[in-house]
């Protein structure tokens, strides 16, 4: 608001910074609203954004949400990265999901990602 305050509209890397603060702080439920005002805006969410977005489920316990995004992101034609997996990976973990982590981490190999220190 106080952008727009100003004459600033707000775009995808701004968006996407708010929703990587939210992650941060622990505020899925916000970082999730954020993603939908952007896309409400017209703007379109990108890897970055979604990975934001997913960590901030992952932080929340919020597995199927976390699932939901990458499913979404996945059919808006964006590539997931090893960012984007292991915050899914970690997300399944957490919520006693170990065949869905299992799965993701097979399915990340397949497409030439190499698990880090991170994913696991």
């Amino acid at each position: 608001e106080a952008m727009q305050q100003r004459g600033l509209e707000p775009d995808v890397i701004t968006f996407s910074a708010a929703i990587s603060a939210c992650e941060k702080g622990g505020q899925w439920e916000r970082a999730l609203s954020l993603l939908e005002e952007m896309q409400q805006r017209g703007l379109e969410p990108n890897v970055i954004t979604f990975n934001a977005a997913i960590s901030a489920c992952e932080k929340g316990g919020q597995w199927e949400r976390a699932l939901s995004l990458f499913e979404q992101m996945q059919q808006r034609g964006l590539e997931p990265d090893v960012i984007t997996f292991s915050a899914v990976i970690s997300a399944c973990e957490k919520g006693g999901q170990w065949e869905r982590a299992l799965s993701l981490l097979e399915q990340m190999q397949q497409r030439g990602l190499e698990p880090n220190v991170i994913t696991f």
